[in-house]
């Protein structure tokens, strides 16, 4: 593989600046690994997770990069975390981190919280390696260019995550696109000298990938694209969901919080998933109760037209499962190809 340098792959170890999204519910140890093993970095997510559960996928990882148990060196995969979540049950919330910390994961994502500057102070005064090369990297991600200032004047992040609204599961509903909305965010980052920045919502393809790499970020993140894995928490179903989607599918919604009952979420976030009959009933009115009904109910019988199934506005362009390490080298491959043939239209 040929590798593609950038600040992010720099500052990872990484052969390409993909990096698998932690996506609650979907993104375990396995995935996480996987894509790591493929040449990018891959996160996993803690979402609504218990300790056991996050200490569970993080030892499937450590299995699969054959670090063979070993605490005390990086283990190259990232948690990411919900900050609200963890705000609902601080003392909960701080046993997460530290779970996290205690493993030497070589990142952590943080998003969507009411103070973030707190969760990335506890970090940094319990991170084991803080004052080494190898402390824990802070991801945080934003789609509000006031937030981005703050990520690198008073929290000093590593890096700063643009998520565009075309981005499948949750986020600012009012956000702009991702093309319109980096070259904001660029701006701040290169006034500031900050760090390196990303981009996320609704990448698909290699050609995607070269395009934004020469938009100026370091890397892309990816999160429908790596559903289509095996190594995916997402069951045949939903995966089989995503293969037959058109993008058109693809809509902005409460209504599967509403039906999961996973209320909470700071102003103005929603979700974005494969409009069903969940989404219908939602937009008619119908009671929630009975919408939440209907909901459990599908789950049980794995009906596709009840269960939710985030995909971003890319969806209708994945037609194929491939395994999560497959689809890092598959995506690189195009990328390369795609900045060779554009070095070519310069004369």
């Amino acid at each position: 593989m040929a590798s593609i340098n950038t600040s992010l792959t720099k500052l990872l170890g990484i052969k390409t600046p993909i990096v698998a999204a932690p996506m609650a519910g979907a993104s375990g140890g396995a995935l996480a690994a996987q894509v790591t093993l493929g040449g990018g970095f891959g996160f996993l997510s803690a979402g609504y997770d218990s300790v056991d559960k996050l200490k569970h996928e993080i030892n499937v990882a450590r299995d699969l990069l054959r670090k063979d148990g070993d605490l005390s060196t990086v283990l190259p995969i990232g948690v990411g975390f919900l900050v609200w979540q963890l705000e609902k049950s601080p003392e909960a919330g701080e046993q997460l981190l530290l779970t996290a910390l205690e493993n030497h994961v070589q990142a952590i994502w943080l998003s969507f919280g009411a103070d973030l500057g707190r969760w990335i102070n506890f970090i940094r005064e319990h991170d084991p390696r803080a004052d080494s090369s190898d402390a824990v990297k802070i991801f945080v991600q934003t789609s509000i260019v006031e937030e981005a200032v703050s990520a690198i004047q008073s929290w000093k992040v590593d890096v700063i995550v643009a998520q565009g609204n075309e981005a499948g599961g949750h986020g600012l509903g009012k956000s702009l696109p991702i093309i319109n909305l980096l070259p904001l965010l660029d701006s701040v980052v290169s006034k500031l000298n900050g760090p390196p920045l990303l981009a996320a919502g609704g990448i698909s393809s290699g050609a995607q990938i070269a395009s934004l790499l020469t938009l100026g970020v370091s890397a892309v993140v990816l999160g429908t694209r790596f559903l289509l894995s095996p190594e995916s928490q997402y069951s045949n179903v939903q995966r089989q969901a995503l293969l037959e989607a058109e993008s058109s599918q693809s809509v902005r919604t409460m209504a599967f919080d509403y039906a999961r009952n996973t209320l909470g979420w700071p102003q103005g976030i929603d979700g974005r998933g494969l409009r069903n009959a969940t989404v219908d009933d939602y937009e008619r009115g119908e009671e929630i109760r009975t919408i939440q009904e209907k909901y459990v109910n599908g789950v049980k019988a794995g009906d596709k037209d009840r269960i939710v199934i985030w995909a971003g506005s890319g969806v209708g362009q994945m037609k194929e499962i491939m395994s999560a390490k497959k689809i890092v080298e598959t995506l690189h491959a195009e990328c390369v190809q795609s900045l060779r043939n554009a070095s070519q239209l310069v004369l």
